[in-house]
């Protein structure tokens, strides 16, 4: 016989989060280590497991509800009525009413309650690590006729969405910032911090450079304007223009941006622009002095 394996990742509009699904991992392997068959009930967005509202309970021996807080109402009222029959478990959840007004399980080892707490499940999950890539957009420029920015940004949707990363937005504008930054050093210390960095902006394309974050530079302007000059003046290829984009090739340079490699090119970069502008600061000085 089946164990069904449950949470609020069973239920549609409920708030399921991310520790509750590390949970759910946590007792998938352990039921693994015991040799245990078992299904897991999940509803959308969520795919690859089981409706409970429509799988035959017989075929189930046992449930198990992981993770989140718990009280007696909707829908979990529903949910244990129609596995009734079966051997229920609680898994860390948090009880909400008192164990003596309400105790539906057969076996608990909850997170809290009434009786007891303990450490959260989600301390033994194991959780891959993905990148994490800033992304920094410009709005539109009218200053530049061949703006592109939608078809840019679509582009860069497509790129975020074709592989599991984290994207972090990052608004470089200060006057009123869109992500809550305020200062050019947050701007600048929360770039430091990608792996890597999706950008229509010129100032995204070089701050990233100097703290040797390879950056995936696209220029939203038709044949290319001011961040495309920028990057040949620095000497980073990552660069494209907004008229002439390939889901493919973008694909192919953010796995590049993602390497080593990358990242000691983005540090050269950054080194021989550096090296180029010493004598602006030399001409510049010297021209307050005539």
């Amino acid at each position: 016989m089946t164990v069904l394996v449950a949470g609020w990742f069973s239920f549609e509009q409920m708030g399921a989060t991310a520790g509750d699904l590390l949970v759910r991992d946590v007792a998938c392997a352990w039921l693994d280590e015991a040799r245990r068959s078992y299904a897991v009930a999940t509803a959308p967005p969520l795919t690859g497991g089981v409706d409970w509202r429509t799988v035959e309970p017989s075929e189930y021996e046992q449930v198990v509800f992981v993770c989140g807080p718990l009280g007696n109402g909707p829908p979990v009222d529903a949910f244990l009525e129609r596995f009734g029959h079966a051997r229920l478990a609680g898994l860390n959840v948090s009880m909400l009413d008192p164990l003596e007004a309400w105790d539906p399980f057969d076996a608990l080892w909850e997170r809290d309650s009434s009786r007891t707490a303990r450490p959260d499940l989600a301390l033994l999950s194991t959780p891959s690590a993905v990148p994490v890539v800033g992304v920094v957009l410009v709005q539109p420029q009218q200053e530049y006729a061949a703006g592109m920015h939608a078809l840019a940004e679509e582009a860069i949707e497509r790129l975020l969405g074709s592989r599991e990363l984290a994207a972090v937005r990052i608004d470089t504008r200060l006057d009123h910032n869109a992500t809550g930054l305020r200062t050019p050093n947050e701007v600048a210390s929360l770039i430091a911090r990608m792996d890597a960095v999706v950008t229509t902006r010129l100032h995204g394309l070089v701050l990233a450079l100097k703290r040797g974050v390879p950056a995936l530079a696209i220029d939203p302007v038709a044949g290319g304007a001011k961040v495309l000059r920028q990057a040949q003046a620095i000497g980073w290829p990552v660069v494209y223009t907004a008229d002439v984009l390939e889901d493919g090739e973008l694909r192919i340079a953010l796995e590049y941006c993602l390497t080593a490699e990358a990242q000691r090119e983005a540090e050269l970069a950054a080194q021989r622009g550096m090296r180029n502008l010493a004598a602006v600061r030399d001409e510049f000085i010297a021209s307050l002095a005539g």
